[in-house]
């Protein structure tokens, strides 16, 4: 009988980052394998992290935690906090990088503590983890998170050392894998000549030394950008590593019956509800959701809205409170739409809510867990993206899948109300809407088929553990 594999996956900083490791830990123990998740933790103490690993070890008993202690005062990086006038602290990501570089010597005893390792799985900002592998003579892999379509261009954009993206604007700009799109719908996190941006490419050209790269997504969803990486094509100067489409791996939901949103959708019609929700960081301006409120109040449609209270320029990195709709919306706007829709403050079970028999179509930012999740419940997707890599998602949900429709003006100060309620309006009642409903429905129904036995993601999950045992 082959011994067990024991593996520990390495997310970095962040609850985002945490999620979709989660996940994967999931499939490993489905495969037999024994699963060790190693928490990096914040500089600065979280509730919102101390909340998300409680919730994690609860909901996962078979996966142990291991929170790694924050290294020396001297080996990290100095708090700097100071804003550089748009708002956000300071190089606050090439400060994350220092961190995790910082936590090498950590993650090397903990790792050496272990009885066993058969693999170390890193997050993709986790790159200087490599070296930690490598000293201990350990097979390392990546679990990228987002699409293959995103991982086809950055991976090609990190060995570009001469080029310039930052003052081409709207010009279309071509990579293997992705249909042209405008350089301005590239992340600004990338293409700016920041520490930052620095820190992310070099993150992103350390992938290709990894033996593998697990990626979130199913290849009939993706299939020329999985084709373009296989072939070579976005690495032209290095090898590129085996490249493992296991996706897609999305929460169960399930565990928030008594929310009073699902409440409320039980008293729907089925696939009657536009569901409008921006991510954990999405959040608008008042004006902005002023715009909203009035699209959807014109539409006719009804509506379930999670909103967020505005960030404003210092509150980078801190707990945002719960929102005062009646300041945020127009006067007497819950009052009017009361007997259509639903306002939800800050926070909605989401995976939950787009199963829901009764939501019919989804505003999203176009997070790749939000997509993802939107596909496998067989919503169409009105495309809103913030930021981030969202702006090419929304290229390959758009122009790729064909999944969604952009709501136009996000690249703009505004999205005006007259577009929420056109495109509310289309996706609910017009047969263009109705033929995008069928086309996602479709693919839905691919997206099972790949993780079922014998589909291609369960096939590139077995074939991840047999080249792990070569």
């Amino acid at each position: 009988m082959a011994a067990k594999k024991s593996v520990v996956l390495y997310p970095g900083l962040g609850v985002g980052h945490l999620t979709p490791m989660v996940a994967l830990a999931k499939v490993f123990l489905r495969h037999g394998a024994a699963v060790t998740v190693a928490l990096v933790e914040p500089h600065v103490k979280s509730p919102d992290f101390s909340a998300a690993v409680a919730r994690a070890e609860a909901a996962n008993p078979s996966v142990t935690f291991h929170v790694l202690p924050p290294p020396e005062p001297a080996a990290a990086p100095a708090d700097s906090s100071v804003s550089s006038g748009g708002g956000t602290p300071a190089h606050f990501i090439a400060m994350m990088f220092d961190y995790l570089r910082a936590m090498n010597e950590t993650l090397r005893d903990f790792l050496r503590s272990l009885p066993s390792v058969d693999a170390l799985v890193l997050d993709m900002f986790c790159g200087d983890a490599l070296d930690v592998a490598a000293e201990l003579d350990l097979p390392v892999y990546y679990f990228y998170a987002s699409g293959a379509g995103d991982l086809a261009v950055f991976v090609n954009i990190a060995r570009m050392t001469d080029a310039s993206f930052a003052d081409l604007g709207d010009s279309l700009v071509s990579f293997p894998g992705a249909p042209p799109f405008k350089a301005s719908d590239l992340p600004k996190e990338v293409v700016t000549d920041s520490p930052g941006a620095k820190a992310i490419l070099g993150a992103l050209y350390r992938l290709p030394e990894a033996d593998g790269i697990l990626v979130n997504t199913f290849e009939s969803l993706e299939t020329q950008a999985v084709i373009a990486l296989r072939e070579g094509l976005c690495v032209p100067d290095h090898s590129t590593p085996p490249v493992y489409c296991i996706g897609p791996l999305v929460s169960g939901g399930g565990g928030e019956k008594e929310h009073e949103c699902l409440r409320w959708l039980d008293t729907q019609p089925d696939k009657s509800v536009v569901f409008l929700c921006f991510g954990s960081m999405g959040a608008f301006p008042k004006e902005q959701l002023k715009e909203i409120a009035i699209g959807l109040e014109r539409s006719g449609q009804r509506f379930l809205w999670v909103v967020r209270s505005p960030r404003n320029p210092g509150m980078f990195g801190q707990p945002v409170p719960e929102p005062d709709l009646d300041a945020l919306l127009p006067e007497g706007f819950l009052g009017r739409t009361k007997d259509v829709g639903l306002v939800i403050k800050s926070w909605a079970p989401q995976v939950d809510v787009l199963r829901h028999r009764a939501t019919g179509a989804f505003v999203t930012h176009c997070g790749w867990n939000s997509t993802l999740e939107g596909i496998t419940a067989g919503q169409p997707l009105l495309c809103w993206p913030l930021y981030a890599e969202q702006r090419m998602n929304k290229v390959f949900i758009v122009e790729v899948m064909e999944l969604g429709v952009e709501m136009k003006g996000y690249n703009e100060e505004l999205v005006k109300a007259e577009e929420v309620e056109t495109k509310v309006k289309w996706v609910m009642e017009c047969e263009d809407g109705q033929a995008l409903r069928r086309r996602v429905e479709e693919v839905k129904d691919r997206a099972a088929e790949a993780l079922k036995e014998g589909g291609s993601s369960h096939a590139a999950f077995l074939q991840f553990l047999k080249d792990l045992d070569t």
